[in-house]
């Protein structure tokens, strides 16, 4: 039974006729669940809300057709969306932090969704509906968990949450923004199984918008890919990672790591388009190796290449009898022959307050090396991080930069190490001054460790800005004015221009895209072989790891369980919370027998 139709949709930028997306048709099935890929900027987002008759800020539905359990969505009143949003169509947000009130009890939260849409139902039936809820996301359902603020949860069991808001009421269809992005894999796959769990047992239908590939490739029974506002291609999900036609669907998959295997990632050169900047003809054109000039002029019509499996591309029958060539493997890590040890921690334990979150954690990292720290959220490693570049104060134990003793404060120690150890923040919409232009950020180092000249230290920005594949004239831009892959090149430039020898990356890819983070990731190893440069990398990306890393070092509670060579430690991981880790990472490998139930982790862990 379809729950959802969408056909022709256009959302359009108000008063410019400026589409952001057109041409939208899809049906989603109740039980179903279609996943929704693309870059950022390609309308994943906007084409979402629109089941819930919105369209994002400065942006309205212009035209086309949804219907919704037999009811059409376009064209109702503020007061008739308001009863539908949560009663008939939910979402499930990115940030669950600011989804959910801070000032609020969970329970009060929950118990909202009645009284505005089910006044009349009686408290005893309420209180058994959000228990049973809870237990199926998952999470306790006594009256003292109920009772918690938000701030009181794990980022897992607040995202756990606004899955319960979502299946409360048990809606028709639910759509799901990016729901685990920053999770780490083992609490990813738990929210990942329970939304396969519910939509399966309530049969309510799941859009589920995201741009990981992997995830989509375990969870989705259909994918479709969008660029630039349209969809591109869609079909089964064996069908599209296992046979995808549309250029831009297999240079998404070859930008996707994998655990299994050491492979090279590729980037697709240039940007998504914005709206009112799409080249004519085929929009994927400029960025395709295989375009011609009648791309650039004809607008591709849908191709059916199989029953369900359709494809928007000039040249989409030739390539379906042309299998996509994988991606090369990259040679086996670099095991041996390690250099000069830079960066030496031994026994170091570290304290929130009272509480210490590392015991005894020691590891070394030597010139050109690239050691990654993973494991769960809370494991301990950025606060590890932290600690090594001087951010984190109340710790014991002992570090050393090429054998002298590092000072447990960054403002304590000498210019030449605060230059030598620079660190790479996960977010750089944070870490970037916005009232700052990207030249002002980038010679700010350049004045304080090394007393350059204006002119000296210009022409150096330019230099740092060419090394990290940005161009000069970015430099009198503001970081606004920058997409997110380029405000992290623009966080590496200023890790860059202090010349140093040691990189903490903390998390730098998590929230980026494929195809953005293998530009990022190739980034990293040119300059780790042309400079020299040692880089502990801090992530929960298995499949990352397996790219960049030479060894790697498993953390849990604070504590390190293995480490080693990353081949040796991820194909014969030999403690179980290292194997737990990799059987709990989603792969591409996984998705051409098309069962999405084949997820790792069952619901019985409530954490």
């Amino acid at each position: 039974m379809t729950a959802v139709t969408v056909k022709g949709l256009r959302v359009d930028l108000d008063g410019r006729g400026v589409d952001v997306v057109d041409l939208i048709d899809f049906e989603i099935a109740a039980g179903e669940v279609l996943g929704l890929v693309g870059e950022s900027g390609s309308g994943k987002t906007t084409a979402g809300v629109t089941l819930l008759g919105d369209a994002r800020r400065g942006a309205s539905i212009a035209g086309g057709s949804i219907v919704l359990d037999g009811r059409e969505v376009v064209g109702l009143g503020p007061g008739q969306l308001a009863k539908l949003r949560g009663s008939s169509v939910a979402y499930v947000p990115q940030d669950p932090a600011m989804a959910l009130n801070p000032a609020l009890r969970l329970r009060r939260q929950l118990d909202e969704l009645f009284e505005f849409h089910r006044p009349d139902m009686p408290e005893p039936d309420r209180d058994a509906r959000i228990k049973a809820t809870m237990r199926e996301v998952g999470l306790d359902d006594s009256d003292a968990f109920l009772a918690r603020f938000p701030h009181q949860l794990s980022g897992g069991q607040q995202q756990r949450v606004t899955l319960a808001l979502a299946f409360l009421l048990r809606p028709r269809v639910i759509v799901l923004d990016e729901p685990t992005t920053g999770l780490d894999v083992t609490t990813q796959a738990r929210v990942l199984a329970t939304v396969r769990d519910l939509c399966a047992s309530h049969q309510v239908a799941a859009l589920y918008v995201t741009h990981d590939m992997a995830v989509v490739a375990g969870l989705a029974h259909r994918v479709m890919v969008m660029y630039a506002g349209r969809i591109v291609e869609t079909g089964p999900s064996a069908t599209i990672f296992g046979a995808p036609v549309h250029p831009y669907t297999r240079a998404l998959i070859a930008a996707v790591p994998q655990v299994s295997e050491r492979r090279e990632l590729t980037a697709i050169p240039g940007d998504t388009p914005m709206p009112g900047r799409r080249p004519g003809g085929c929009a994927f054109h400029p960025r395709c190796k295989h375009a011609d000039p009648a791309c650039a002029t004809t607008v591709p019509e849908p191709v059916e290449i199989a029953p369900g499996h359709i494809a928007r591309c000039l040249h989409a029958t030739r390539f379906a009898a042309e299998p996509a060539a994988p991606a090369p493997a990259l040679a086996a890590g670099r095991t041996g022959g390690r250099g000069e040890v830079l960066l030496e921690v031994t026994g170091v334990d570290a304290f929130h307050g009272r509480k210490q979150v590392l015991h005894d954690v020691s590891l070394t990292l030597a010139r050109g090396e690239c050691l990654a720290l993973v494991g769960e959220s809370g494991s301990g490693k950025t606060t590890l991080a932290r600690c090594v570049i001087g951010l984190h104060k109340n710790h014991t134990g002992t570090m050393t930069f090429r054998g002298a003793p590092l000072a447990t404060r960054t403002r304590d120690r000498s210019r030449e190490s605060r230059r030598a150890i620079q660190y790479i923040f996960q977010s750089p919409y944070n870490s970037l001054n916005p009232r700052r232009s990207i030249g002002e950020t980038l010679r700010e180092p350049l004045k304080v460790l090394f007393g350059m000249s204006a002119t000296k230290a210009g022409a150096e920005v330019s230099d740092v800005l060419e090394r990290v594949s940005l161009s000069p004239a970015v430099a009198t831009s503001y970081p606004d004015q920058l997409s997110g892959g380029e405000r992290q090149r623009v966080a590496i430039a200023r890790a860059l221009v202090c010349r140093p020898e040691v990189l903490i990356c903390d998390e730098v890819t998590s929230a980026l895209d494929v195809s953005v983070q293998a530009s990022i990731v190739r980034l990293l190893r040119r300059l780790q072989d042309e400079e020299g440069l040692a880089l502990l990398f801090v992530t929960h990306n298995l499949g990352l790891v397996r790219a960049v890393a030479d060894h790697v070092v498993a953390m849990r509670a604070g504590r390190i369980v293995e480490g080693g060579p990353v081949d040796d430690v991820l194909d014969r991981p030999g403690d179980q919370f290292t194997r737990d880790l990799i059987a709990a990472t989603p792969e591409l490998s996984a998705a051409p027998t098309g069962d999405p139930s084949r997820l790792p982790l069952s619901l019985e862990d409530p954490t």
